[in-house]
């Protein structure tokens, strides 16, 4: 796991002394990513950096990584992230005459484009099985591909310039260079505000993101997107018990292959469905006693309130977890006042480089990775079980099932759109923008096949599927690479194994959905290794904090922030509306978006041109 940045121009040799420190710094904003080794190359037109955090074959790994052709390098690469196939690839290429010097596996992908991507990179990208963001450079061709796996579990930016592009595994990275303007305009703040709905561009003017399953070709022509993997109908005809066997085999395959490392690993466990059953499973295969952690906070359990998608704690389920599979467990206790202490909200927001977070839920993930990272550097998490087998309350909700735009509740960003300036919001459009985004992800959708096509609620949930997938699990893939990384840790999601994805996407809802409970082929497929009480258990998100403290040092922030006429944010709002909004609700999490866009316009040095 890692993080890499790079500059091309075409016109222009980039190894001049000016260059070579604009590159370093570039480099060095993502030292946070890869805090065990950095190296850059530079030739001619192309420059590339890397940021190193050691997971496999630590001695040998380093990047950036050549290929060498008659004494002179044919390819570069810089890569981040993990191909779990490594193994076999290696194998492969092996008995078709490849040499390897080191045991890591971007070895394993510089040779699999040698001997597969000559002629289409999409051939060599589609032999990983893994999570990756990556720059290669051919040096003949004269040519860049930036390369994302098919979830976009690793983030990678570019932005096109005159002659070339820069390119990053976050913003930050980018904006270190004096050609990327710091600019945000009316596109970046309907982003902003509706972040799920477009979750593949940048909030910065002129800046792009990969898009999950694509490449970018940079070459002097220009950029061109190929893609290489997309969902797709399957033609689902397996029966349910078969079904529920297939998931099985592949969870067991993908935590096996997931827990391939030369460094200690361990498991985020909340006491799910989810988690505990990547926990157990990782404790069957794991040759050691494998160790697991959980969030909590000061008082939780004892003062717990429940709520309409958390109905019980965590803490008791996992308690039972641990003891049940036998982890080494560790809890990791957290109060009000350390979420809001300043470097903590800072951290957060410079590790998401977003004007839009999730206050106390990213700021607490935060603050548990670091805790991790003390005592592991990979960790294996439950993210998307629920986006794939159908985990959420309004999967099974008629009313939001059916409601035409998509379909997951945005509570908080829906006040805070109200506390607007009018004019402002009037000019946003901001139900249009939704509208137009939720009609281009429709015409995305693959079309049902089969029997179920005949059934209008299988073919609704097919959209839902492909929606939840597509536009509301990056946003939480995003979320949990930048908070993680930001101490150092990776993240390992084999629930977005895309071969696991492939199948449970095709699968009809109705086998989804068969005792007609929510993640029904997951619990099926999992019952055997849990206690019951978690198999049994009603799905509860991750928990907010319930301390009221937290409530009322948000509104003494916030009540700061309307009073200062100077504010970088004062220009976008309407103060008489925010007071009455501050008054008039009981949940106030809509303020932390109006307060982190404040703070990203001026720790970031935003231009606002809306």
């Amino acid at each position: 796991m890692c993080g890499i940045c790079g500059w091309i121009d075409f016109e222009r040799d980039l190894g001049d002394p000016d260059a070579r420190r604009e590159l370093a710094d570039m480099t060095a904003t993502m030292a946070y990513r890869g805090p065990d080794d950095e190296g850059t190359w530079i030739d001619g037109p192309a420059a590339l950096g890397h940021r190193r955090l050691a997971v496999i074959d630590i001695q040998g790994g380093r990047q950036p990584m050549t290929l060498q052709e008659d004494g002179q390098p044919a390819l570069v690469l810089v890569y981040g992230g993990e191909t779990y196939n490594y193994r076999e690839l290696r194998q492969r290429l092996a008995a078709l005459g490849h040499r390897f010097d080191t045991s890591s596996d971007t070895e394993v992908v510089l040779h699999a484009h040698r001997e597969w991507g000559r002629e289409d990179p999409c051939t060599a990208v589609s032999e990983l099985n893994g999570m990756f963001a990556y720059a290669l450079w051919d040096a003949a061709k004269r040519e860049l591909l930036l390369v994302r796996d098919r979830l976009g579990i690793k983030p990678l930016y570019y932005y096109p310039t005159e002659h070339g592009v820069l390119f990053g595994s976050e913003p930050k990275a980018i904006l270190a260079n004096r050609l990327a303007e710091r600019v945000m305009d009316a596109d970046g703040l309907r982003r902003t505000l509706c972040s799920a709905a477009d979750p593949y561009n940048s909030v910065f003017r002129g800046m792009c993101k990969v898009r999950p399953g694509h490449i970018v070709r940079v070459t002097r022509e220009g950029t061109q997107q190929m893609s290489y993997w997309q969902l797709t109908d399957s033609g689902h005809t397996d029966d349910v018990p078969t079904t529920i066997g297939c998931v099985r085999e592949l969870l067991e395959d993908t935590v096996q292959r997931q827990l391939i490392a030369d460094v200690p690993l361990g498991t985020l466990l909340s006491g799910g469905l989810d988690s505990s059953a990547l926990t157990a499973l990782a404790a069957r295969f794991d040759g050691d006693r494998i160790r697991s952690f959980a969030l909590d906070f000061v008082g939780y359990t004892e003062n717990f309130t429940p709520g309409p998608m958390c109905g019980t704690p965590d803490g008791p389920y996992v308690q039972e977890v641990a003891k049940f599979v036998g982890t080494d467990h560790t809890d990791i206790t957290l109060s009000a006042h350390e979420l809001m202490e300043p470097d903590v909200r800072a951290n957060t927001l410079h590790a998401r480089d977003l004007p839009f977070t999730w206050g106390d839920l990213d700021s607490s993930l935060y603050l548990l990775f670091r805790a991790i990272r003390q005592h592991s550097t990979v960790a294996l998490s439950g993210e998307s079980a629920d986006e794939l087998f159908g985990g959420y309350s309004w999967f099974h909700d008629p009313a939001h099932v059916q409601v035409d735009t998509f379909p997951w509740p945005g509570y908080a960003v829906d006040i805070a759109r109200q506390s607007l300036d009018p004019g402002l919001a009037e000019e946003l459009d901001l139900p249009g923008y939704l509208d137009e985004q939720y009609r281009r992800a429709l015409a995305e959708v693959p079309a049902l096949t089969g029997p179920a096509s005949a059934d209008p609620h299988e073919r609704r949930m097919r959209e839902v599927c492909y929606l939840v997938l597509t536009r509301h699990l990056p946003t939480l893939l995003d979320r949990k690479d930048r908070l993680s990384m930001a101490s150092g840790l990776e993240v390992r999601v084999p629930y977005c194994d895309h071969r696991l994805v492939e199948y449970v996407f095709g699968t009809p809802w109705s086998h989804k959905t068969f005792d007609r409970r929510e993640k029904s082929l997951l619990r099926a497929a999992t019952a055997d290794l849990l206690p019951q009480s978690v198999v049994q258990r009603v799905k509860s998100v991750y928990p907010p904090i319930q301390d009221p403290t937290y409530d009322r040092m948000l509104r003494t922030r916030f009540t700061v922030l309307l009073n200062d006429r100077d504010a970088a944010v004062a220009p976008l709002l309407s103060v008489d509306r925010s007071r009455a909004l501050l008054s008039a609700t009981d949940n106030i999490r809509w303020v932390e978006c109006i307060l982190t866009l404040q703070d990203f316009l001026t720790d970031y040095n935003v231009s606002l041109t809306v």
